[in-house]
């Protein structure tokens, strides 16, 4: 698989590439479960928990600022991608609409497909962080977490949710899928926190 698929950082990238990495080839597609294959006409983003109940829809999305971002993505299971252009919404851009509790120190993302990951709204609310719908120039395909995911590019890729539908503003932490499963509850690839200390 080294070679064909993956290969070690040349020199020169070798301090953008974390610890236990190697760079992809192409873009892998890693998913658990099924493809959801949601239109742009019935797409929404759902705030609710320690917030003020609101939905976005993809018109709404489409009115707000749009930005182009040009950053590295690192999965879990070992491999990067140095240089991935997107296109979306900033958080802070997206979360200048949205009337959060302060007591609210934890989100849930929860995803079409029933898919959901816990973040920390420290972590959430970063300037370089976004709601992406646009990749390579293209719309985000399915396999990619098209309509709309969220990129997080700080932490492995499993906390940049696919087919991002709704934020659930928390008290406490509470664990997603993987979370639940053995990962790591927060994922900083440069610490290598890729699993739980529970065995795993």
């Amino acid at each position: 698989m080294l070679g064909k698929f993956f290969h070690k950082p040349e020199a020169e990238n070798s301090d953008r590439v974390p610890p236990g990495q190697y760079l992809a080839k192409g873009f892998p597609v890693l998913t658990y479960g099924e493809t959801p294959n949601i239109s742009t006409d019935t797409w929404e983003l759902k705030i609710w928990g320690l917030a003020k109940p609101l939905t976005f829809s993809w018109s709404d999305l489409m009115a707000m600022p749009q930005n182009h971002f040009t950053a590295d993505f690192h999965c879990v299971t070992r491999w990067s991608k140095l240089d991935v252009q997107w296109t979306g919404v900033k958080v802070t851009d997206l979360m200048e609409r949205v009337e959060v509790d302060p007591k609210a120190v934890h989100i849930m993302e929860h995803c079409y497909g029933g898919y959901t990951t816990n973040i920390s709204v420290t972590d959430f609310l970063r300037e370089e962080n976004f709601f992406a719908h646009t990749l390579f120039g293209e719309p985000l395909p399915a396999d990619h977490g098209g309509p709309v995911r969220l990129v997080v590019p700080h932490l492995y890729a499993w906390k940049s949710a696919k087919w991002i539908n709704g934020l659930e503003f928390l008290k406490d932490e509470e664990l997603g899928f993987w979370e639940k499963n053995g990962y790591h509850t927060r994922g900083e690839p440069w610490a290598e926190e890729r699993y739980s200390s529970s065995g795993f």
